[in-house]
């Protein structure tokens, strides 16, 4: 019989979660969310550093754990490693959360051809190429949840953290950040259509402002004015992204393929508002 107890729709327990840029930022709220609720979770990031950091300070608050295993998105050979330092810890992956990205603003008339390269290539281009190489592991994540004949009953998840800016042209000149998500959602899609048989879903959540390093400088700046362009009055909490990814994450979420979650508080509906953007 079917249980309807909230304990079991949104338990993520004992589930391997890998979640990219976790050091830091939304990553890191989300791998927050995820350890607080008993799941084993690797962060990766460029900084070894910072990963090991962050794998301490998560670990300390239980009752889940989790692990840095560092690595520069931007690198074929680095994404490689990665999952093959993951394979060898781990027979399965449950939830792959591909959040590492970057950003980057300028005029019309100076934006550089370097950003193109990089923003297509972390934000999208290395989105296909990890999740490409994880599918073994993701594959056998859908396995462990078990099978009532070809339907999984608990599939594994691919969670793409996209951007408002994918969904509604910004005010704002941030050329290869906006075009790098609005493809992030397209291939999100094309991925659900072509893993939801294999037992794998994919998923997006476009993401508004939050309090994050990337977004640290322009909230300091137009903090109140970006504020007053939210219909529910203030930023994004790192309960608001981690309780999405639990919800993909979880029983509650295990029909959920090929969807585009706002999680913004209404901010694209009052997109007409200027601001400069962040610049890494």
């Amino acid at each position: 019989m079917a249980s309807f107890q909230v304990d079991n729709l949104f338990n993520v327990k004992d589930k391997v979660v890998l979640v990219t840029g976790g050091s830091r930022g939304i990553g890191k709220m989300i791998a927050t969310g995820f350890v607080k609720n008993g799941a084993k979770v690797y962060i990766s990031s460029r900084s070894a550093k910072d990963c090991d950091a962050t794998a301490k300070e998560l670990n300390a608050l239980g009752p889940g754990t989790c692990i840095a295993l560092p690595a520069d998105m931007q690198k074929l050979e680095e994404v490689e490693r990665l999952v093959k330092e993951l394979g060898a810890r781990e027979k399965a992956l449950h939830v792959l959360v591909n959040n590492a990205g970057a950003a980057w603003g300028s005029t019309l008339d100076e934006y550089p051809d370097s950003a193109w390269t990089k923003l297509l290539t972390l934000n999208l281009q290395r989105v296909f190429t990890l999740t490409q190489k994880c599918l073994p592991l993701l594959r056998a994540g859908a396995e462990q949840g078990g099978l009532d004949g070809d339907v999984y009953r608990d599939p594994a998840r691919i969670i793409n953290i996209g951007s408002v800016e994918g969904l509604s042209v910004p005010d704002h000149e941030t050329y290869a950040y906006s075009a790098s998500k609005a493809g992030l959602h397209h291939l999100s899609r094309h991925l659900a259509g072509r893993l939801g048989s294999e037992g794998i879903t994919s998923n997006t959540l476009a993401c508004g402002p939050f309090e994050s390093k990337m977004m640290a400088q322009t909230l300091r700046e137009h903090g109140e004015i970006i504020r007053a362009s939210i219909p529910l009055g203030r930023i994004g909490s790192a309960e608001d992204v981690a309780g999405a990814c639990i919800f993909l994450a979880s029983r509650a979420g295990a029909w959920i393929n090929g969807a585009t979650i706002q999680v913004d508080g209404g901010s694209i509906v009052r997109m007409g508002f200027r601001m400069p953007a962040a610049k890494l």
